[in-house]
């Protein structure tokens, strides 16, 4: 996530440079052509206006889609902090003389554990998703060294070893976290050491991290339908293929400037087009750690503090720092 106030023209036109240099070269390609060859192969504007006011609504439709994913995210994962701090405080409160402090810790450093699982699962790589390599990741050395170390490593204080050696088995290692905390929640109440109304309460609250969860996987595991992302693209290209065309209608009015007029124009606009589905395109996926995606990274870290806090740990890792604007 981009962190501060605006991306400075150069990061933006930098991000998109391919189509803004493909989009000069091709116009020039036509307007050298056009000279060359003496045949008037323009074409007038109004048809192909009308054609990139049809591309420009579908590009709005897709890119409005597209920010409802990540912004559906981006609820997910507040609901998330909110509820682990509910969850965390509900195992605090339980009486000490009915629950001891060593079964609070273990359901706690379990549920952090959960998190950060969830959290390296949704970074998983999908087939339709950028799956941009870490090691790119220069803008954010802090980030990029802190995924090189692994989920075994992250949750490794948070599990035993030999819980941890038994999720290797399985395929959803979060969700069988969660299980493990509903048995150990059920054989607490049947030991008596809590009411079935906490029972019940906490058990509501485990409920709602699976919903969370399987919301996630959604999000992750249904890719933004092919259909229109893939026709999105290719009537853009079909528009931009046809702007030089219409602007030599235009500028042929003048001799002299349609030489000059007719290659940056095309350029430009071809670029706006361009860079507006690229802005769709990367808002679809929202948990594959790209720079404008999700800061779950950052979103458990805040809940690995808080938690550590509550337990009164002395070891606490410090919150993920804003890297040349960006947070992940």
């Amino acid at each position: 996530m981009y962190a501060n106030r605006h991306y400075s023209l150069w990061m933006t036109v930098r991000w998109s440079k391919k189509s803004l240099v493909n989009g000069l070269i091709y116009s020039a390609i036509i307007v050298i052509l056009y000279e060359i060859t003496k045949i008037p192969f323009s074409l007038p504007w109004q048809p192909i206006s009308v054609i990139g006011v049809a591309v420009a609504f579908f590009l709005g439709f897709k890119n409005n889609s597209s920010y409802d994913r990540a912004w559906e995210a981006r609820k997910i994962w507040g609901a998330i902090v909110n509820d682990s701090r509910t969850f965390a405080t509900a195992i605090l409160s339980l009486p000490n003389q009915e629950v001891p402090s060593s079964w609070k810790k273990k359901m706690i450093f379990r549920h952090l554990a959960w998190l950060i699982s969830l959290k390296h699962a949704m970074r998983k790589g999908k087939p339709w998703e950028h799956n941009l390599p870490v090691e790119k990741m220069v803008f954010t050395p802090g980030f990029k060294e802190e995924m090189a170390k692994g989920l075994v490593e992250e949750v490794n204080r948070y599990l035993s070893e030999e819980e941890l050696k038994s999720l290797h088995s399985y395929t959803n290692m979060p969700s069988q976290l969660l299980k493990n905390q509903s048995l150990d929640l059920e054989k607490l109440h049947s030991d008596k050491g809590i009411s079935e109304f906490k029972q019940v309460w906490i058990h509501q609250l485990i409920s709602r991290f699976y919903d969370h969860q399987g919301k996630s996987e959604r999000i992750k595991n249904f890719p933004f339908p092919r259909q229109y992302a893939s026709t999105g693209l290719w009537i853009n290209y079909i528009f931009c293929a046809l702007i030089p065309f219409g602007l030599l209608d235009i500028f042929e009015q003048s001799t002299e400037l349609h030489y000059y007029m007719t290659v940056p124009f095309s350029g430009i606009i071809i670029w706006i087009f361009f860079l507006v589905d690229r802005i769709g395109d990367y808002s679809e996926n929202p948990f594959e750690a790209g720079y404008n995606d999700i800061p779950i990274s950052s979103i458990t870290r805040v809940v690995e503090i808080d938690l550590l806090e509550m337990l009164n740990e002395k070891d606490i890792p410090k919150p993920y720092p804003v890297e040349n604007g960006f947070l992940m």
